[in-house]
């Protein structure tokens, strides 16, 4: 018997849990993880570093990094945001650290700092945390008015209030489906592009700011003149702008993994498999680089073109795309035709390459869909349609882009239902 149970092991059940032990230490708390080990996705985040949180301190702008939950969190990180955060974990001796890309870290650089201070504070509170006791039930408590009961391998046990932080848990969704909640079907966000293309092999380690769009399925009509493709730009499903990493298996980088989370839907349904365009000079359209390449003719006429590398990209990358254009080793900027300027601009600024397959980002799985927004009050965190009931973290429909957003999401929510649940109970 209990008097908060809080299923899942994970960076918002642990925060949901001391924020309740603090607020009201005479609560009886248990954690129910289903797996061996606690806080795992705290252990592998950041590269084993833990980013913790991104130096957004204003919840106007701190939510434009979210594709799905924007508008349910204005409130909520008015309420607890990135400063309390970091007060938090300072308080407890896990002082912290703003890298120059906005990530929040420990000043250890090890994800076991926070580890170590969540679980300092479940003994210092006697909070019971039950690994290997995965939910397989939950219905109303006999025991308890208004209350649950959650039934796992081989026990019962009763609670007066629940909080549900299982993250991305197909078993808890099907529970929670099946009390009456709408699921938005998941599928993954924060993912890598696969792409097999000659451009891109063996210059792998490779990174540079460019301009990324996702194509739609038509293609043009073949009877559409060369020249009126370099004029005519494609509409596209997506874009993003910002730094690209060439790897072993394709594409990744800032600029396409806010790609694969604003267009977590869009891409599950082409199946991950599309058309991508880039610009590698966001700077430049095709026409205003062919101009500038007319002029560099006159001015460098005497140099090969492979040699020049006229714009401000990576030199592999230029030797690549160079080549990609049909243009030789050889070629002088005097001999170089018309139609060969054409092909290499295009190939700097709409060059198209085919996406077949992702990859998880490093060790970081994040899936958009869970809990339907509409049938949570954001105002506690508490679910309109079960009493008793709250949520925090990815186990409802809202996930971020990279950069420590997802863990946001999790600390304010575990917050707001922890205030919501002390408040219930005093």
């Amino acid at each position: 018997m209990y008097d908060v149970i809080i299923a899942g092991g994970g960076a918002a059940g642990f925060y949901a849990a001391i924020q309740i032990a603090e607020n009201n230490p005479k609560q009886k708390i248990a954690i129910f993880e289903r797996g061996k080990t606690v806080l795992g996705k705290v252990k592998i985040s950041g590269g084993g570093r833990c980013n913790v949180t991104h130096a957004e301190f204003n919840p106007q702008e701190l939510i434009n990094n979210y594709p799905r939950g924007k508008k349910e969190l204005l409130g909520p990180f008015h309420t607890h945001s990135t400063g309390d955060i970091m007060q938090f974990f300072e308080e407890r001796g896990v002082p912290l650290k703003i890298e120059e890309d906005g990530r929040i870290f420990p000043l250890s650089n090890s994800s076991q700092s926070i580890i170590d201070c969540f679980l300092n504070a479940t003994e210092k509170y006697s909070i019971e945390v039950l690994r290997n006791n995965p939910i397989k039930l939950i219905e109303q408590s006999s025991e308890i008015n208004e209350g649950w009961q959650v039934a796992t391998k081989n026990k019962f046990y009763h609670c007066q209030k629940l909080l549900i932080a299982t993250g991305s848990s197909p078993k808890m969704w099907d529970l929670l489906q099946k009390m009456g909640h709408s699921i938005i079907p998941p599928v993954p966000s924060l993912f890598t592009f696969n792409i097999n293309d000659e451009r891109i092999k063996g210059i792998q380690g490779l990174s540079t700011k460019a301009e990324v769009r996702v194509l739609p399925k038509k293609k043009y009509d073949s009877k559409i003149s060369i020249q009126l493709k370099s004029a005519v730009r494609q509409e596209s499903l997506l874009e993003s702008e910002g730094p690209l990493l060439i790897t072993h298996w394709g594409l990744s980088g800032p600029a396409i993994l806010k790609l694969s989370a604003w267009g977590a839907a869009v891409l599950n349904e082409l199946n991950y498999n599309f058309r991508i365009e880039i610009n590698w000079l966001p700077e430049y359209s095709t026409m205003s680089l062919e101009r500038l390449f007319m002029e560099i003719k006159d001015v460098e006429a005497k140099k090969t073109i492979l040699k020049t590398k006229a714009v401000d990209i990576p030199r592999r990358l230029w030797n690549s795309l160079v080549k990609a254009s049909g243009i030789t080793p050889e070629l002088r900027w005097a001999d170089v035709s018309k139609e060969s300027i054409r092909s290499l601009s295009e190939q700097l600024t709409r060059c198209t390459l085919k996406v077949e397959g992702k990859s998880t980002f490093k060790e970081e799985f994040v899936t958009a869909g869970g809990v339907d927004l509409k049938e949570i009050n954001f105002k506690t965190f508490e679910s309109k349609k079960l009493k008793n009931i709250y949520f925090a973290g990815e186990v409802i429909n809202i996930d971020a882009i990279t950069g420590g957003f997802n863990f946001q999401n999790a600390w304010t929510g575990a917050y707001i239902a922890a205030q919501a649940i002390v408040n219930t109970q005093q």
